[in-house]
């Protein structure tokens, strides 16, 4: 059976089921059209990276900062593109062998499985998962070092016990087909957030004495260059984003589209917040910390909570169906037993979040070791061994545009990424990012009560 007439019948399915669900929830829960796929894509990009982008900035210069996102963010597209290829290409040869994916959802080790062998599944499975869990466990510190600046009464510690809890009920999520409502609100809230930056940076002004000396040192030069790469690197879940929808066939520009979305909400916001504080965002890894209390800041924390708790259930839930599938039990159709079966997989995420609470460096560290390989480094490596040999070129289910110039061109971007990445981004970054987490974990100790608190305010 060709993947078009699967597509088609699924699309039969979906209209069906539609007709007879025409109600409120089968349409705010049953999402799998291309919009659904850029929504997903957009809101899973960007969350609480965005408060750590001015950070960034302050480590290594407006100039860089701006020009690193551009070259990022294409750099994620094209690699995700790529993933995007090999998944259509693996579900085409699969379905030529009549296999059935009805109960079952893809996964991006399993295309490097089928495609390349046993020891490219494994490599897939082990940075995927890594680079996932510590996903995970970010969204977590992240959501304590937020609330922390609307109510500073309880330490950053407490409130990581506190949403670690709230946290594990995206075990009742069954899979991103399910996140039709939660990736629309998420989007429209990290909007929200991002020019609530904007704009509260240019209404406060620069502060007295500002002073914009990055870039000093090469540590902090690529710990920011890492935390970059990072942000453009959040396409772990391509694979079951594109298994959730109607037509996986027409995911090829949609990351795209996503990223050009998102470079209107980071690149602002770092500018205008690096602008008005300058180097005092060297020892405030979140940009929330300094910009004074008030109503919309309130509302941008908040609204920055919910789409932290969205993107955890993201980043976990390719962690749950390769948990199901060990187990067993990724095929059982009851939600509330799937979701039971989940709960081992948030318990180290938690425990982790409570270590190691260090905000902005522990994205540069998983940035430097893990989204290097998963996501950029992997897929482009992928592609040239998928394609290496003339008859798997010629019969491609997919073949690289012309724009690139065709399969020339593709293996020369590859290569240059594959390059680039190892040299700068695990090889620089990974060096300057682990010396700065060291750094972290001498001067604040792990299991930090509080990390980069600052003195009590009082309230206005």
């Amino acid at each position: 059976m060709s993947i078009k007439g699967t597509e088609e019948g699924i699309m039969e399915n979906e209209t069906e089921e539609r007709g007879d669900e025409s109600s409120m929830k089968s349409f705010l829960w049953h999402g799998g059209s291309v919009y659904d796929a850029w929504f997903s894509c957009a809101s899973n990009q960007v969350a609480q990276v965005l408060l750590t982008l001015p950070y960034s900035f302050s480590q290594m210069g407006m100039a860089s900062g701006v020009v690193l996102q551009i070259l990022y963010g294409f750099m994620g597209s094209w690699t995700a593109y790529l993933i995007s290829v090999l998944y259509v290409e693996y579900r085409s040869r699969k379905e030529k062998q009549n296999v059935n994916f009805n109960n079952h959802v893809i996964q991006w080790f399993e295309v490097l499985d089928g495609l390349l062998g046993p020891y490219w599944k494994a490599i897939g499975l082990t940075f995927n998962c890594t680079f996932l869990l510590f996903g995970s466990v970010i969204q977590l510190i992240a959501c304590a070092s937020n609330i922390y600046y609307i109510n500073d009464k309880l330490d950053k510690r407490t409130w990581t016990y506190i949403f670690g809890a709230c946290c594990a009920t995206t075990v009742f999520i069954p899979s991103f087909h399910n996140y039709r409502i939660w990736s629309f609100l998420g989007l429209g809230m990290t909007t929200y957030t991002a020019w609530y930056l904007t704009i509260a940076a240019l209404v406060h002004g620069q502060v007295e004495g500002v002073t914009h000396s990055g870039p000093t040192k090469l540590v902090l030069y690529f710990t920011g260059a890492t935390n970059i790469l990072y942000t453009f690197g959040g396409h772990a879940v391509t694979v079951e984003i594109m298994h959730a929808m109607w037509r996986p066939r027409k995911f090829e520009y949609i990351y795209l589209l996503a990223t050009l979305y998102v470079f209107t909400l980071t690149i602002p916001s770092a500018i205008s917040v690096y602008w008005a504080f300058g180097d005092q965002l060297l020892t405030h890894a979140n940009a929330f910390s300094l910009l004074p209390n008030s109503p919309w800041r309130d509302a941008a924390v908040i609204l920055m909570l919910i789409h932290q708790f969205i993107t955890f259930g993201f980043a976990c839930t390719p962690l749950y169906f390769v948990w199901e599938k060990v187990i067993g039990m990724h095929e059982t159709n009851s939600i509330l037993l799937r979701a039971v079966t989940r709960l081992p997989v948030v318990i180290p995420i938690w425990f982790l979040a409570i270590i190691f609470p260090f905000f902005g460096p522990i994205n540069s560290a998983v940035g430097a070791l893990l989204v290097t390989f998963t996501v950029y480094i992997i897929p482009s490596l992928a592609h040239i061994l998928t394609y290496r040999s003339a008859s798997s070129r010629l019969n491609a289910a997919e073949k690289p545009p012309a724009v690139i110039g065709g399969w020339r061109g593709a293996y020369v971007v590859n290569v240059v990424v594959v390059v680039w990445v190892l040299v700068v981004g695990f090889g620089l970054g990974g060096w300057a990012s682990m010396t700065n987490f060291i750094k972290q974990v001498d001067t604040f100790g792990l299991f930090a009560k509080c990390y980069q608190c600052p003195p009590p305010r009082p309230h206005h």
